[in-house]
C-alpha cells in the first residue's frame, strides 16, 4: 500500500459536483450503496457533491511525518491530557492507564484536528469560511478554534444531536444548521450548503488534516507512558484510531493497536468483513459519538495494516463502563469515551491480563439526560437496580409489609405499582417493584427472603455483567 503525504496537500479544496459516467449501468454512492444511474444526465437531478478529500478510488494515508507537522502546528492551542494509572489497576489484574482528552476545552479531542485543519486553510478559505457536519464533538472543536482563529465556521448537525451540543457550538459563535435524520444526510447537506455558498468542507473524521491532528495523542501517549502493550481506540469514523495508531506504531512497532466500537453502529467491523467502507444502518446508541454509518475511505486504508484488532462492545458494557468511570476515577464521560474501559470489563482483553494498556477516554459531552439513563442501565446490568413482581394480600397492610420489608433488609425502593384489574383472586394486589441494592450478593439476599415470604414472585433477567 504506498503512503502518500498529506501535508503537501492543499489544506482543503472546494467542493465539485460528481461527473456522471455515460454507459455505467450502477454507481455506488457515498454511503456504500449500490444505485442505478442513467447514461445520460437528467436535467432535473443535481449532480451530487462530493468532497475531493474522500475518494474511493484513491484514499489518502497519512504517515508519521503529518503527525509531527500536526504537532508543532497546534501545540499553542490545545491541552496536554493527562495520562494516568487508574484505580481499575488495583480491581483488575491489568496495568490501566487513562488518557483523559475529555479535558480539552470543548470537552473532546476533536479539538487537535479541527484546529490543525483551520490552521492549513489558505488565506482565502479562512476569509470565506467553513462547513463541516457534525454529531456534535467535531463540531464544537471546529466552532471553538474557528472562534479563536476569526474564521466563519457553519455546522451541520443531525436532528438527534444533544441538545447540550448544539447550544454549546452556538455559544462559539457557529451558524448551526440542525438537519437530517443521521449523519449521512446532515453530511450531504453540508456539501450542498458548501458549494452554494463557496464554503470549505471539512470532514470530521476523513480530512487528512484532521486525522493528523488526532495523531497527536499518541505521540504523547508514548511520551507519557513508558512500555505499552496495548493502547484502545474507541472507533466512530475512524479518523482518531487512524492518528493514533500512525503515531504509535512508528515510536513503538510491538504496541498493540485495538478499536472499539458499539453493536449499534459497528461501521468499521463491517467495513473489515466487506473489505472496504460500506454503509451500516445505526440504531440509536449510548456512545452518540460513534454513530458513524461509514467509515471514512482515507481513515480505513489507514488504520487496517496498523490495526491488530476491532472489538464490537454490547451497550450494558458501555453503561457499566461510564458509572464505573464515576464511581472510580470520578470521571464524566460520553458513551464513546467508556467504550475501551466497557471491552476490559466484558472480557474481551483479557489476553492483556498482567500487561500495560493505555485507554483512550475520548470525550466527556454527555447530554444530562443520558447520563441519568447510562448510570440506571449501569446499575442494572450489575446487579444493583432490581425489577420483580409480587402478588401480596389486598388487605389493610399488604403492601406496607413488604416496603417494610425491603426497609429491613437496606433495600431502597424507586418505583412501586399496583395491579389490581387483571389478577384473578379479588383478595390480592400484584405489585410491581423497582429497587436499589448495594450490589449483587445484597440483591441475591433480597431475592432469597422474598421466595421465602411470597408464593408469587416473579424476578426478570438475570443482570447482564453477572455471570453465575
Amino acid at each position: 500500500m504506498q503512503v502518500s503525504s498529506v501535508a503537501t496537500q492543499m489544506a482543503s479544496v472546494k467542493l465539485t459536483a460528481r461527473p456522471v459516467v455515460a454507459d455505467q449501468a450502477q454507481v455506488q454512492n457515498g454511503h456504500g450503496e449500490t444505485a442505478t444511474a442513467a447514461t445520460t444526465p437528467s436535467p432535473d437531478v443535481e449532480p451530487e457533491i462530493v468532497d475531493p478529500f474522500c475518494n474511493a478510488d484513491n484514499p489518502q494515508i497519512i504517515t508519521f511525518q503529518d503527525v509531527t507537522s500536526a504537532a508543532f502546528k497546534i501545540r499553542k492551542g490545545v491541552e496536554l491530557t493527562p495520562c494516568v494509572k487508574s484505580h481499575f489497576s488495583d480491581l483488575i489484574d491489568m496495568d490501566i492507564y487513562l488518557k483523559k482528552e475529555f479535558l480539552q476545552f470543548t470537552g473532546s479531542f476533536k479539538e487537535r484536528g479541527a484546529r490543525y485543519a483551520l490552521l492549513m486553510l489558505s488565506d482565502e478559505q479562512k476569509r470565506t469560511g467553513v462547513i463541516s457536519a457534525s454529531l456534535g464533538n467535531h463540531a464544537q472543536g471546529l466552532s471553538y478554534h474557528g472562534w479563536k482563529l476569526g474564521i466563519p465556521v457553519t455546522v451541520v448537525m443531525p436532528l438527534k444531536a444533544s441538545l447540550m451540543k448544539i447550544q454549546k457550538c452556538r455559544n462559539y459563535h457557529a451558524n448551526v444548521v440542525v438537519q437530517g435524520v443521521d449523519m449521512g444526510e446532515a453530511k450531504r447537506i453540508a456539501l450542498k450548503m458548501g458549494h452554494d455558498r463557496g464554503l470549505t468542507y471539512i470532514n470530521g473524521y476523513d480530512h487528512p488534516h484532521i486525522m493528523s491532528g488526532q495523531g497527536t495523542i499518541g505521540l504523547e501517549i508514548v511520551e507519557q507512558v513508558s512500555d505499552i502493550d496495548a493502547v484502545v481506540v474507541p472507533v466512530g469514523g475512524g479518523g482518531l484510531i487512524a492518528g493514533v495508531a500512525t503515531a504509535i506504531k512508528n515510536l513503538s512497532p510491538n504496541t498493540k493497536i485495538i478499536g472499539v466500537e458499539s453493536e449499534k453502529c459497528p461501521s468499521f467491523t463491517r467495513a473489515l468483513e466487506n473489505k472496504g467502507p460500506i454503509f451500516v444502518a445505526n440504531q440509536a446508541t449510548l456512545a452518540d459519538g460513534l454513530a458513524v454509518p461509514q467509515v471514512g475511505y482515507n481513515a480505513y486504508a489507514t488504520t487496517v495494516p496498523l490495526l491488530d484488532k476491532m472489538i464490537v462492545v454490547k451497550e450494558e458494557w458501555i453503561a457499566l463502563a461510564i458509572l464505573r468511570l464515576v464511581e472510580q476515577e470520578k470521571c464524566v464521560v460520553e458513551g464513546a469515551g467508556a467504550a475501551g474501559l466497557a471491552a476490559i470489563m466484558a472480557g474481551h482483553l483479557d489476553e492483556f491480563l498482567g500487561k500495560r494498556v493505555v485507554l483512550l477516554i475520548c470525550g466527556g459531552n454527555i447530554d444530562t439526560t443520558m447520563f441519568g439513563k447510562c448510570l440506571e442501565r449501569g446499575m442494572a446490568a450489575e446487579g444493583r437496580l432490581q425489577r420483580f413482581t409480587v402478588t401480596v394480600s389486598d388487605g389493610p397492610g399488604g403492601v406496607a409489609k413488604l416496603c417494610n420489608l425491603l426497609a429491613s433488609l437496606g433495600v431502597s425502593i424507586k418505583d412501586i405499582m399496583h395491579e389490581r384489574a387483571f389478577i384473578r383472586d379479588i383478595h390480592h394486589v400484584e405489585v410491581k417493584v423497582i429497587c436499589e441494592t448495594r450490589d449483587w450478593e445484597h440483591s441475591k439476599e433480597m431475592r432469597k427472603v422474598l421466595q421465602e415470604t411470597y408464593s408469587k414472585v416473579h424476578f426478570y433477567d438475570m443482570p447482564m455483567a453477572i455471570a453465575e
